[in-house]
């Protein structure tokens, strides 16, 4: 019988991520040698990448890197998604994380395809998440990557549970004089998931989607004719303090709007990146 403890099963379980029974069976096959398990599990994890492929992986965590730059500072936000919690906490995930990252801070691009095939320590960031995955027996993703360069960018990362590493992260592009409340912007971002920054981000096809959704509502609630134009600019203009950001009752004070207290501020916002883990 191979020489292995309890605390030996668990630390390899905690390196590795994988199941108990996977992990007592490596240390079998191993004989009670850690490293050599170890190996196991990602030898037989890489003929199981295949597989796996199907699976969904909305779990997972993100991560952001601002550094400055001849124009001022850039950002850079991922998510990298797993399929469980308990692999996005895992150590070996969150040094992937970290790599990932730092590759897609250097490749200059949020173009994912781009970003997967750039290098670190030597191989390609998606053989570099194959190998992970392998080790940790899930499917590991990355699904998105934000970059914003502006005279100042500020990072805000949320955690929705106090075990997990953070799941909602956001970037927010400001000049010098807006800084002093890009902080509490970013969070306002965070917690209300503004999709466009003004109105004249919103495509005008979407404009116009909205503008007859507002009139054939009206006119099944049989609001009179004459009213109609009113009433469906006051519904369009909902949907803009719904959707955009400036236009938002901001979360500190809902008397102001969140362009009001950037203007009150004396400064102007000039991009924003928001990525919540699987949404």
């Amino acid at each position: 019988m191979a020489n292995y403890t309890a605390a030996d099963i668990k630390a390899l379980r905690e390196r590795t991520g994988a199941g108990m029974l996977d992990v007592k069976k490596a240390l079998d096959e191993a004989d009670g040698n850690a490293e050599k398990a170890l190996e196991i599990i990602r030898v037989k994890g890489l003929k199981g990448v295949s597989k796996r492929e199907g699976r969904a992986a909305s779990d997972g965590l993100v991560a952001a890197h601002v550094a400055d730059d001849a124009a001022g500072q850039t950002g850079v936000l991922i998510e990298l998604n797993s399929e469980t919690d308990f692999v996005a906490k895992n150590a070996t995930f969150v040094e992937l994380a970290d790599k990932v990252l730092a590759a897609a801070v250097a490749a200059g691009t949020e173009d994912v395809a781009a970003v997967l095939a750039s290098e670190v320590d030597g191989t390609s960031v998606q053989r570099t998440i194959d190998e992970t995955a392998a080790t940790l027996g899930e499917k590991l993703v990355l699904r998105r990557v934000a970059r914003i360069s502006a005279e100042k960018v500020t990072v805000y990362l949320h955690k929705v549970n106090k075990d997990l590493p953070p799941q909602v992260g956001v970037l927010v592009g400001t000049d010098s004089a807006a800084a002093e409340v890009a902080k509490d912007v970013a969070m306002h971002v965070a917690a209300f998931s503004p999709s466009y920054l003004t109105r004249e981000d919103v495509p005008s096809e979407t404009v116009e989607s909205e503008r007859r959704i507002a009139e054939e509502t009206s006119r099944n609630e049989g609001k009179p004719e004459a009213a109609l134009p009113k009433i469906i600019e006051g519904r369009l203009t909902g949907f803009f303090k719904e959707s955009v950001l400036v236009d938002q009752a901001f979360a500190k004070d809902n008397k102001k709007t969140v362009g009001k207290v950037v203007e009150e501020a004396g400064g102007t916002l000039t991009a924003f990146a928001r990525f919540r883990v699987g949404a």
